[in-house]
């Protein structure tokens, strides 16, 4: 069965001329794949006519008149942009016509808009963003990367089994371990949700590891990652930076005289190899989990590159079945519910 993606094409620093060319490289690598471009009919059309393509016929414009701009509160955008192409892109998932959602567009807008919008799946409270992150050993999955900065024990126990849902359908792992991220891996260390959550994990049935250390997430210690936004977030960004710090360590070292140019000419294959590894282009594409429908976020300054990855992640996440994975997975966990202590970021 075909899998057809709606992409919020104004979203993002670049809007069209990213988004577009993005999703017809997607197209012509992924042949039982539609999308749904959506935003407003002149910049869309005069995009698409700049570039060529044998997958176009696959590619249909749906037109919006509104854009939410990056940095609009995300209650402003939901009450009174009702049009942007970001709301009728959930919306052509919440009626079926397509069977996900990426946006690069506004975090905060793109996560009250979703939830407004398609609702929870049983016995989840509140999304959680979810990524991968490489490591030594593949790609771990962590969340949340910046949807709730205060979270409750019985969340965190939630994102647990999301996290695991996701890990299982999308990356073939039969029972994938569970750490919980904290300042030590003794059950001594952190504080008192931390504490709570740890016994909560320990009696969930989840292949639950114990706590993991911010460097367990790059050793690749468990499969998935466990924290509040808060934390999330800020490893997050932490990573990326780091990341591209070393790469741009590497391009100053071979460029600082005659001689390590040429070494640098000699070991070019290597570091190509090095910068693919680390490159967070090629993880780019965070789900919001726990929503009756699927939707990917993509970085809002994400290129032709990064946001064709976003489009592979929801692809992926479509045709492995991650919603009925999500929904068996929390039906079968007992997780006491979790109204109180919440807070929602933009991240």
């Amino acid at each position: 069965m075909p899998v057809t993606v709606a992409v919020d094409a104004m979203g993002g620093d670049h809007g069209p001329s990213v988004t577009l060319a993005a999703a017809l490289t997607f197209l012509e690598r992924t042949p039982d794949a539609r999308v749904i471009a959506v935003g407003q009919e002149a910049p869309l059309r005069e995009a698409l006519a700049r570039l060529r393509s044998g997958a176009k016929d696959r590619l249909v414009v749906h037109v919006a008149s509104e854009v939410i701009a990056m940095d609009e509160p995300p209650a402003l955008a939901l009450r009174t942009k009702k049009d942007s192409s970001m709301r009728v892109a959930i919306n052509l998932v919440r009626d079926g016509a397509a069977q996900a959602c990426v946006s690069a567009g506004n975090t905060g807008a793109l996560m009250a808009i979703s939830r407004f919008v398609l609702k929870m799946l049983p016995g989840v409270d509140r999304p959680a963003i979810a990524g991968v992150l490489p490591t030594k050993k593949g790609v771990t999955t962590v969340l949340d990367l910046g949807a709730n900065v205060n979270c409750t024990p019985a969340q965190l126990v939630q994102f647990a089994v999301m996290g695991v849902a996701l890990a299982s359908a999308v990356d073939g792992i039969e029972r994938p371990t569970v750490g919980l991220l904290n300042i030590g891996e003794e059950d001594i260390k952190g504080n008192d949700m931390v504490k709570e959550t740890s016994e909560l994990l320990k009696v969930s049935g989840l292949n639950f590891h114990g706590n993991v250390e911010g460097t367990d997430i790059f050793k690749g210690t468990t499969d998935v990652v466990v924290c509040d936004g808060f934390v999330g977030n800020v490893a997050l960004k932490t990573s990326e930076g780091l990341a591209q710090m070393l790469y741009e360590f590497l391009r100053a070292e071979f460029t600082r005289n005659p001689l390590t140019r040429v070494a640098a000419l000699v070991a070019y294959p290597v570091l190509q190899a090095f910068k693919r590894r680390i490159d967070p282009r090629r993880h780019n594409g965070a789900t919001l989990l726990g929503l009756k429908g699927i939707v990917v976020k993509s970085h809002g300054s994400a290129d032709k590159l990064a946001f064709e990855h976003a489009l592979y992640r929801a692809h992926a996440e479509v045709a492995n079945g991650v919603l009925d994975k999500i929904t068996q997975r929390m039906a079968a966990v007992p997780v006491p519910a979790a109204r109180a202590g919440t807070g929602a970021a933009g991240a």
